[in-house]
């Protein structure tokens, strides 16, 4: 049976939500930045007025008010997203079960077998978004396809307040003239190798040979192979499916830049404290860890490696990635942001396989020590007991959101 699914997309989501909390701001370009003083100062979503001044998401706020001189810079305001993001998925849930998130503000829909019940794909689609105005006040683009890749595309094709089928027939007048960086799964690196090789389109991609993309990017160069001649099979998740969680992590921007690894090491074990805990609470245990460095000149570096024994420990997960750390950063520049990731996650009681050199013993008393801190801050709060290098002034802003990614990332 052909499918169909639709993706809907809501128009530029957090300005629009900032719109309908104070409606005179409908008139002037605007931009939610994050706070400057907490160095966020960054903008995460404009209106379409302020596009027209070619301001872009990640701008420094500076740089967006230079671009636009009557730029109004507001505040987000995250209660009021996630708010609205559930008040938008209870309208496609009167459609159907299988409505999966992609991030707050767009969702797979799966209708298929549905056009009994409510007429044909596009007259939901329309239908949807004509709900979505008038409950919600919001626009949304929604995609209409055979495949939840051509529905992301088709939403993106047309905005704001618009529907666009692609229908299987004729998908390939319809899209493969577009830029092959449409394509979900085609990002910066991907597209660099790809213009290498003058594979400009998703018609270039879909009329190379696969083998050739396998050679030149792995296994996602079939992937998007596929993806460009029509052939993504994923499914639509139900409503109620749970990612599995591949990674838990935490970052934050400091408050002045970090130029020392004294300052640098206390981070990272402020970091971990979380990430240890979150690891227990979901019953998994890490077997490599990640760190994205970021300077003073916004320049992102990753890199990750392997822990010797799968672990929760904050102090292990945290030594791990500080030695990883001072082995791969060369400090040409401060340091204006940190992120650590606990990686190749498994079940914590997978057996473990140790080798005469490690010292499985000192760990497991590590850790039985650390669960004792914890049940100890359950007790009495998270500051009753702490290590005391993170004692000090840890050059951090006083809150630090937690937010559960969607694809499957504990953040």
């Amino acid at each position: 049976m052909l499918r169909s699914i639709l993706h809907c997309d809501m128009n530029n989501f957090y300005a629009s939500v900032e719109c309908m909390l104070d409606p005179a701001l409908k008139k002037y370009p605007i931009a939610v930045c994050g706070s400057v003083e907490e160095r966020h100062g960054i903008v995460l979503a404009k209106n379409y007025k302020a596009k027209a001044f070619d301001v872009k998401t990640g701008d420094a706020v500076w740089q967006a008010k230079q671009k636009c001189k009557d730029l109004v810079v507001v505040p987000p305001h995250y209660e009021e997203y996630i708010k609205y993001s559930k008040l938008a998925r209870s309208v496609y849930e009167r459609y159907t079960d299988q409505v999966e998130p992609y991030g707050m503000d767009e969702c797979w829909l799966d209708i298929s077998g549905t056009e009994s019940l409510f007429g044909s794909p596009e007259k939901v689609a329309n239908e949807i978004r004509e709900t979505m105005k008038f409950e919600l006040g919001l626009t949304i683009s929604v995609g209409v396809s055979f495949n939840k890749i051509f529905a992301k595309l088709g939403s993106d094709m047309k905005k704001p307040d618009a529907v666009t089928v692609i229908p299987k027939d004729t998908f390939r007048e319809k899209i493969w003239g577009l830029p092959a960086a449409d394509l979900l799964g085609v990002g910066r690196a991907t597209q660099r190798v790809l213009d290498s090789y003058c594979i400009r389109t998703i018609g270039d991609l879909a009329n190379t040979d696969p083998e050739f993309l396998r050679r030149r990017l792995g296994k996602n160069g079939v992937v998007l192979w596929d993806y460009a001649n029509g052939n993504d099979l994923s499914l639509v998740a139900k409503k109620d499916f749970a990612s599995p969680i591949k990674s838990v992590g935490h970052g934050i921007t400091t408050v002045a830049d970090l130029e020392k690894p004294e300052q640098v090491w206390p981070v990272f074990l402020e970091l971990t404290q979380d990430i240890g805990h979150k690891l227990r609470v979901h019953g998994l245990s890490a077997e490599g860890v990640a760190i994205h460095i970021r300077d003073n000149t916004l320049n992102t570096r990753q890199w990750q490696t392997k822990i010797a024994l799968p672990t929760q420990s904050p102090m292990i997960i945290a030594k791990t990635a500080f030695q990883l750390f001072e082995k791969r950063y060369g400090w040409n520049n401060p340091i204006r942001s940190v992120t650590v990731q606990a990686i190749n996650l498994v079940p914590q009681d997978t057996p473990r396989q140790i080798d005469m050199f490690m010292d499985a013993a000192k760990q497991d008393k590590l850790e039985r020590m650390e669960k004792c801190v914890e049940e100890i801050r359950r007790r009495f709060g998270k500051d009753s007991i702490r290590n005391g290098v993170l004692c000090q002034n840890l050059r951090l802003p006083p809150e630090k959101a937690e937010i559960t990614m969607p694809t499957g990332m504990v953040g």
